[in-house]
């Protein structure tokens, strides 16, 4: 096997135009890990985060962006007994999808699920590990519960609306246009709100206020979100596209018996990832073979396009996930 590889690295904080194409060696899976030819990866919000200089890598991972990849196991370590080279996976990864071959725990990967392509794979592990893990591990979703994600149309949104649709939830979602609310509501929302248009509080009020948001907005949305919660609400809270700092009453969450929690994914231990793995394996890839859930692909770019790719995900124009094409 080749021992370079063709990459995209971060030369230095900024915008989209610093990530440029390199050569990097090869790296070696560890005992627990298995080595993926990478096909296709998948572009995340948290890899713009990490290119600007406000998510750094943990320790050991590597330094390049790519939280998600689908491909061909090619070699694994001395401790691995599920994989072997020639096996299709997707994988969650601790960094590098950008690149031609990339490492990570076996235990954090799984089987291309029944009836989809590679392609479709790669999209699944960083939205579903985070949806699954927040929504029904962390905030509780159980069948009927009235529940409100925000940003519907985005990779995390439009994954959240169909695992909670065919848990048996009332979805409602936001959106920024009439076509975001569309999709949203074809994926299985029971409303879409235009937030240009109407205010979510109030709709969420009138139907006797959610059992769980999920927000990865933050700053204003918070004291909005806690007057849109149904008492013994349960807010989860997994990034902050606004601040992370806001004033609050607190009365009305004792009063009101509210909870609030949240979650980044990508500090969480080994173990907690493998567990969450397992989870998504026994419950979600069901999902996905019935037909009840498939991801929501907007576009896909050639890996030395990943400039393009975050630039358009900085847009907010597009509908679903933004893909990188890295096998030829």
């Amino acid at each position: 096997m080749t021992k370079t590889m063709h990459a995209i690295e971060i030369s230095k904080p900024g915008g989209p135009e610093v990530l440029v194409p390199v050569t990097r060696q090869v790296p070696e899976p560890k005992a627990d890990e298995i080595l993926i030819k990478v096909a296709f990866a998948g572009v995340n919000r948290p890899d713009a985060l990490q290119r600007a200089g406000a998510y750094k890598a943990p320790p050991g991972a590597s330094d390049l962006p790519g939280l998600e990849a689908s491909g061909e196991v090619v070699a694994v370590g001395a401790a691995v007994s599920r994989y072997k080279p020639g096996d299709q996976v997707c994988a969650l990864l601790p960094g590098g999808g950008y690149a031609e071959y990339v490492t990570t725990p076996a235990a954090h990967a799984l089987p291309i699920p029944a009836g989809l392509d590679l392609r479709m794979a790669a999209c699944l592990p960083e939205t579903c590990f985070t949806v699954w893990s927040n929504v029904v591990m962390r905030g509780g979703l159980q069948a009927g519960e009235r529940f409100l994600v925000h940003g519907g149309s985005s990779g995390i949104g439009t994954t959240a609306i169909q695992i909670a649709t065919a848990l048996g939830a009332r979805v409602f979602a936001t959106a920024g246009s009439a076509e975001k609310c569309a999709v949203c509501e074809k994926l299985g929302a029971e409303q879409a709100i235009n937030y240009h248009e109407a205010d979510y509080v109030e709709v969420l009020r009138a139907e006797g206020g959610a059992n769980l948001i999920l927000d990865m907005v933050g700053g204003s949305y918070i004291p909005r979100n806690i007057k849109a919660l149904a008492n013994d609400g349960r807010l989860v809270q997994i990034a902050f596209l606004e601040s992370p700092k806001v004033e609050l009453n607190f009365a009305q969450i004792m009063l009101r018996r509210l909870t609030i929690t949240g979650s980044t994914l990508r500090p969480q231990s080994d173990v907690a990832k493998a567990r969450i793995a397992e989870d998504i394996e026994a419950r979600v890839w069901p999902m996905i073979a019935g037909g009840r859930f498939a991801p929501l692909i907007d576009s896909t770019f050639d890996l030395t396009e990943a400039a393009k790719a975050h630039a358009l995900m900085e847009s907010s124009k597009h509908i679903g996930k933004i893909v990188l094409r890295v096998a030829k």
